[in-house]
């Protein structure tokens, strides 16, 4: 193999564009993936349009699952043939931020998708200790979309110290709420209400066990203080990347509420100190990511059948830039789909 296939960013601006690499080869330490499937996430969107700082030209994709087609000197627990799906972060290992498992603030670190190559290619070339044994009972579908939205969608709920008991609102019913609705269900939520202005995902909320708050033309803050007989909820996970919302997650907090913010934007958002945090002893909490230790846990919530992603994946697409920039309008403006995969 003397070429393969990516889809990739050349610019912050402009639509992504076909193009044929140099073959890759592992160096030690290394595993070469051929990849089977990568998701699209919203922050490829956010990316393709300029929102967070991306090294271009840069191919996209950091949902990514598939099978190890070579292994570099060095390299122990992989073989050929295993399937594999792997974690984003690719960081040293060494620096104070990486010894406190803090790894997404690794001095060193890079994002693949945004900082290196990533998944929307046939071919994928990460250090061993990113790619994560994926059970045979797991499609590569799911196992690529499991890396970002079940993983970021944990990692906000750790964020803001869910206890069994807690209610939750999730603002977004897109891959990660889905997730993040499961999540908060198998973890012991009292009670979980998702919010969107899209009646399709809400009904999908719904068949999970949310309770749907359609937001379309309404007060979502007082929708939610209405069902809660006006005490609030004890979690709000934001997974949109909107101001209106993350305002919004602040003011449906109860009194020692958490907002946990994972949606990426650029925007100014507004909050009153004394009436949303103050009186209350509510707290702003921000989310970045999520952490190699989360994943082996995730894959628990699945093998016990807690955390079913058939349903969120709604669309496949072939590895083409026509088709990847199609989701990603289609994204850009919410339209229906929860999660498109991409299968080379």
């Amino acid at each position: 193999m003397e070429k393969y296939r990516a889809v990739r960013l050349a610019s912050p601006g402009r639509p992504l564009v076909d193009e044929m690499l140099d073959a890759l080869s592992p160096g030690p330490g290394e595993v070469l993936v051929r990849v089977k499937a990568a998701g699209i996430c919203h922050s490829d969107a956010h990316y393709r349009s300029g929102v967070g700082s991306t090294r271009h030209p840069c191919t996209l994709g950091h949902e990514v699952a598939g099978v190890i087609a070579g292994v570099g000197a060095g390299v122990t627990g992989h073989r050929e043939g295993d399937h594999v799906c792997l974690h984003y972060l690719v960081t040293c290992g060494k620096c104070d931020y990486c010894r406190k498992g803090m790894e997404q603030f690794c001095v060193g670190g890079e994002m693949i998708g945004k900082h290196r190559d990533g998944g929307f290619a046939e071919f994928i070339l990460v250090p061993a200790r990113n790619a994560f044994p994926l059970p045979a009972s797991i499609p590569f579908e799911q196992g690529a979309v499991m890396m970002c939205s079940s993983a970021t969608s944990l990692h906000a709920l750790r964020k803001a110290r869910f206890a069994r008991g807690d209610s939750v609102a999730v603002f977004g019913i897109g891959g990660l709420g889905v997730s993040a609705i499961q999540l908060a269900r198998a973890l012991g939520a009292a009670k979980v209400f998702a919010i969107d202005v899209n009646a399709a995902k809400l009904g999908l909320a719904a068949r999970f066990g949310a309770v749907p708050v359609n937001a379309h033309g309404a007060d979502a803050v007082k929708k939610i203080q209405q069902l809660t007989g006006g005490r609030g909820v004890d979690v709000a996970l934001e997974l949109i990347g909107s101001a209106r919302t993350m305002e919004q997650a602040v003011k449906v907090l109860a009194p020692c509420g958490r907002a946990a913010l994972a949606g990426l934007t650029d925007q100014d958002m507004s909050v009153a100190p004394y009436r949303d945090l103050l009186s209350r002893e509510a707290e702003i909490i921000g989310v970045s990511d999520h952490l190699a230790s989360e994943i082996p846990e995730l894959m628990e919530f699945v093998a016990r059948g807690e955390l079913d992603l058939s349903n969120a994946i709604t669309r496949a697409v072939p590895l083409d830039a026509r088709s990847i920039n199609g989701v990603l309008d289609d994204l850009e403006a919410f339209r229906d789909d929860v999660r498109s995969v991409i299968r080379p």
